[in-house]
């Protein structure tokens, strides 16, 4: 594959001042939306049970919990249709227009939740209403992730596909970290009934500040010179990228939805399921499971770079298959050590193992990228990002917690992350040379 900036050659100083200013641009706009995806994710993840039970009738907590992950994942059918309908957009009239239109729904909806009357104030209309934003959020965050990653990787200078890539993770860590301080500092500054009654809200209604500063950033950067390129050189051929890449890049999709699939179920599973788990069932404190998920993302912000830029000189699954297997070996012994002595320093020990799996995630965003070309990048990334998550993103928490309420086997979302991962490294094998090899 060959980098359409890499052909552009650099006229002037001028010039490259301009390039590395916009690029740096480009980076800031591209993940912003993506953070402000996950930092919703994290906090309707955090104070799941707080909104089941102030959503739902049902009195009993586990049922309400429950039923907030129901709710998660149903909103989850709406990513694959915002993935094909903003990622078709993005490679026929180009990234800008489509991210401008993403952040937009996304800040809309998540301040929309902050503002929702609950089920004691309007009944059944409540949790319909939290459907609805849940579902446009699904929609517009479908279009996300492929559409600002092919902004990223296509103005990324040759040979640094991975490093510019990487910030798509480095902004879900900065959310996954911002999400988790919010959780500590609420449960922690208020009593319970103050954050039952209104401190929830306050993390989705920061949306009325993100939005706009989104907004803003993305109306100041460029069209993409390789998006450029290929429409200039199809002269006002129509391009139809939904055919073209389901036609001509099955073994792509197939595989890169098994790479994202381990992928996505580690990182929810890792993120929603397991800090309840731990409070629910080992008895260790919500604070304290969220100040280690803190910690670790802040550490995540600083790596991913370094990991994404390790892949650019050695390769996507040279860097990527390492450690997951060590990964599995490492998680599983910590589990087994959790599970018979619960404590915090147990707790933050298997989740400080997820450095290893930084090695996995930094070179990810490039590897589904870089495996199709310009006219189709945005299609295909998307059908495999939303497809993989809604599959084992969204569902993994309803399904992992009705495994364990029937099993009571303590060691259940383990093996459903060993199995996830187990089918990333056969993604890995299977992903087309032109992609495993660079």
């Amino acid at each position: 594959m060959t980098d359409a900036s890499a052909t552009m050659p650099i006229e002037s100083a001028g010039t490259f001042t301009a390039n590395a200013v916009m690029r740096r641009r480009v980076i800031w706009s591209s993940t912003i939306g993506n953070a402000l995806e996950w930092f919703d994710f994290i906090i309707f993840a955090s104070f799941a049970g707080i909104i089941g039970h102030q959503f739902f009738a049902e009195a009993d907590a586990a049922a309400g919990l429950l039923a907030a992950y129901g709710l998660l994942a149903v909103a989850y059918i709406a990513r694959p249709i915002g993935g094909i309908f903003f990622g078709a957009w993005a490679d026929r009239v180009g990234r800008k227009r489509a991210l401008v239109t993403i952040v937009l729904l996304m800040a809309f909806a998540t301040v929309l939740i902050g503002l929702l009357p609950t089920y004691e104030q309007i009944g059944i209309a409540a949790p319909l209403l939290l459907l609805f934003a849940r579902l446009i959020q699904g929609f517009s965050a479908g279009g996300e992730f492929g559409t600002s990653t092919a902004m990223l990787i296509e103005f990324a200078p040759p040979g640094e596909r991975g490093f510019y890539a990487s910030f798509q993770f480095v902004a879900q860590a900065f959310a996954f970290g911002g999400g988790a301080l919010c959780a500590y500092l609420l449960n922690t500054l208020l009593t319970p009934q103050q954050l039952q009654s209104w401190g929830w809200r306050l993390p989705f209604l920061a949306g009325v500040i993100i939005g706009p500063i989104g907004f803003y950033l993305r109306q100041k950067v460029d069209e993409t010179p390789e998006f450029k390129a290929f429409l200039a050189a199809r002269a006002g051929i129509p391009n139809t990228p939904l055919r073209d890449v389901v036609a001509n890049y099955p073994r792509a999709l197939i595989s890169l939805v098994l790479v994202v699939a381990g992928l996505t179920c580690y990182t929810y599973l890792g993120t929603i399921f397991y800090p309840n788990f731990m409070v629910n069932e080992l008895g260790l404190k919500m604070a304290n499971a969220q100040l280690g998920l803190f910690v670790l993302n802040m550490v995540a912000a600083l790596v991913l770079p370094f990991t994404g830029m390790l892949s650019d000189k050695i390769g996507r699954r040279q860097t990527m298959i390492p450690a997951l297997l060590i990964y599995l070996v490492v998680a599983l012994f910590l589990t087994l050590r959790l599970l018979e002595n619960p404590s915090n320093a147990t707790m933050w020990s298997l989740q400080a193992a997820s450095f290893i799996m930084f090695f996995m995630v930094g070179p990810g965003s490039a590897l589904i990228l870089e495996t199709f070309p310009v006219g189709v990048r945005s299609t295909g990334a998307s059908i495999v990002y939303n497809l993989a998550v809604a599959i084992f993103g969204g569902l993994a928490p309803l399904v992992v917690g009705e495994l364990y309420q029937t099993t009571h086997n303590k060691l259940v979302p383990a093996f459903c992350i060993g199995g996830g991962l187990i089918l990333t490294l056969i993604g890995l094998i299977l992903v087309p040379r032109a992609a495993r090899d660079t």
